[in-house]
């Protein structure tokens, strides 16, 4: 089974069983939902933990979390660093023009008129529309915003993207 990375609890908040997650979601309004599964990773278990949200706020730059069974802080002060991950099965289906984080990541970048530019090696979220980081093998990275003037194709199977550069972009 493939696991994917939607979190990290990176320390407790409060005494009363909330968690801070550094989320890695694309999805965290469905991912963190008050009822959904999520399995926690740590690097000394050999299984993963299932827990089950019991709710969900923002605060800052992290996603705060309470699991079903787990009201005070030493219920889940050992959940430090442990990696929140869903199975595929739990992936649901995308609308057209939307991708997984991971289908996006380590595909390779060309231009319209074929010069290949790199791939992507990061999405970075800035609220308007997702900026995909393309690193070529050498010099420095393109900042590509995923926009319909800019993206033309997206082949996932191929792990292939064709862009429109914008006047000014990969200068």
């Amino acid at each position: 089974m493939q696991w994917f990375n939607v979190g990290k609890i990176v320390n407790t908040h409060g005494i009363h069983g909330e968690v801070r997650v550094i989320s890695r979601t694309d999805f965290p309004e469905e991912r963190y939902a008050i009822g959904n599964e999520l399995s926690l990773f740590m690097s000394n278990e050999k299984k993963p933990i299932k827990l089950i949200v019991a709710s969900h706020r923002r605060h800052k730059n992290f996603d705060l979390l309470t699991f079903e069974g787990h009201i005070n802080i030493s219920d889940v002060e050992k959940y430090r660093d442990g990696i929140l991950k869903v199975s595929e099965k739990q992936l649901g289906d995308l609308e057209e023009g939307e991708f997984y984080y991971h289908e996006i990541v380590g595909c390779t970048v060309y231009t319209d008129k074929g010069e290949e530019l790199g791939e992507v090696t990061e999405i970075i979220e800035t609220g308007a529309n997702d900026v995909w980081t393309v690193t070529p093998k050498t010099g420095k990275p393109h900042y590509i915003p995923y926009i319909d003037d800019v993206v033309l194709e997206v082949d996932i199977e191929q792990k292939r993207i064709v862009i429109e550069p914008m006047e000014g972009l990969l200068s």
